[in-house]
């Protein structure tokens, strides 16, 4: 049986850090503001919050970008172009090294997004194991060509592509014999709740027959939950050290303990859709309970031997070691066969049959 798409991202990290079924990836992307000791820091944080994967994003302005590049909104107050921002978020091969060196000794899935051939080959150099696509590059069908011969787990986000340029994605990776996420993204930064897609997981699903999950912009962690219910084998968030960081991102991350909050719930989703529940079986375990927390009949007041027994004779109370509700109008009618106290359990053997 083939593993599950976790462990497939996972296996090259040895035992996962918690028992799961669904990859659970924090985002930095550029909320380190070309600060190396801040990108370490937020290593240590997602760690920390116990999820799988922490992601980058591998920018080489002048490999991706031209000078003229627009901004998509002006945030920079110290970067006259959207190109001089790009530079700013560059790191040089040591230290990415020396950052996928540090998510493996945290044992911390080491992801970072490529934006041209030469971040694909800085990021091969240094040892990454599984690729993300951003939703922009999905339709960059001859970078595909370069990631898909490392034979390695592939994420797809969706977020900017219609059906057919996933649809042209899949099949190349599927070709190859990449094991692959479609992951549904709605490029919305925060994304309200109405434009996150969840039914695009099954839509996904039965398209495509591959894993499928959700990169989620929303800065909540409700979605992502929901996701998980619906099947989704990979979560990704966007995270912040706090809501007071610069950045353009901040608004759409969750903050570290919120990314814990995420994971503790998606853990315990887990364990509920694996473990089924047999209703009469749980009823047969809890059985010694029924006597404290049930009721039983019980009669009103005292009554002596021969009363022709009326509705109005009976209460129900605690224990519930007695005749239960449900055979009160069998009782009626009945006559007694020896007097009863008030607030004594009737029983079978109180009346004539």
């Amino acid at each position: 049986m083939e593993p599950d798409f976790r462990t497939q991202c996972l296996q090259h990290l040895g035992p996962a850090r918690s028992s799961g079924s669904c990859l659970i990836i924090g985002e930095v992307a550029q909320s380190h503001d070309g600060s190396l000791g801040m990108a370490h820091a937020f290593i240590d944080s997602i760690a920390d919050a116990g999820a799988d994967a922490v992601k980058f994003q591998t920018h080489i302005a002048a490999a991706e970008s031209t000078p003229s590049e627009p901004w998509r909104v002006k945030f920079s107050k110290q970067d006259r172009t959207r190109y001089d921002y790009w530079k700013r978020m560059e790191f040089s091969a040591e230290q990415w090294f020396g950052l996928k060196q540090h998510a493996d000794e945290r044992d911390l899935l080491f992801l970072s997004t490529p934006f041209s051939s030469e971040a694909i080959e800085l990021l091969s150099r240094i040892g990454m194991m599984v690729w993300k696509i951003a939703s922009g590059e999905v339709g960059n069908l001859p970078m595909l060509e370069l990631i898909a011969p490392f034979g390695r787990p592939v994420i797809l986000s969706s977020g900017m592509s219609d059906l057919k340029e996933l649809d042209d994605a899949v099949r190349m990776l599927e070709k190859a014999g990449n094991p692959h996420a479609v992951l549904q993204c709605t490029s919305a930064y925060p994304c309200p709740p109405e434009k996150v897609g969840l039914n695009m997981l099954e839509v996904f699903k039965n398209r495509y027959s591959s894993s499928v999950g959700l990169s989620d912009h929303s800065g909540t962690i409700f979605p992502g939950l929901a996701a998980v219910t619906l099947g989704a084998e990979v979560v990704e968030v966007h995270v912040a050290l706090s809501r007071e960081m610069f950045g353009p991102d901040v608004s759409s991350s969750l903050v570290t303990t919120e990314l814990a909050q995420l994971v503790n719930g998606i853990r315990s989703i887990e364990k509920m859709v694996a473990n089924p529940v047999d209703k009469d079986a749980m009823a047969g375990q809890l059985s010694p309970l029924r006597g404290m927390f049930t009721k039983s009949i019980v009669v009103d007041t005292d009554l002596s031997e021969g009363t022709i027994l009326q509705r109005s004779h009976f209460k129900l109370k605690k224990p519930g070691t007695g005749l239960p509700a449900s055979k009160i109008d069998s009782l009626v009618g009945k006559s007694l066969r020896r007097d009863v106290k008030a607030d004594q359990l009737i029983s079978i053997n109180d009346v004539e049959i």
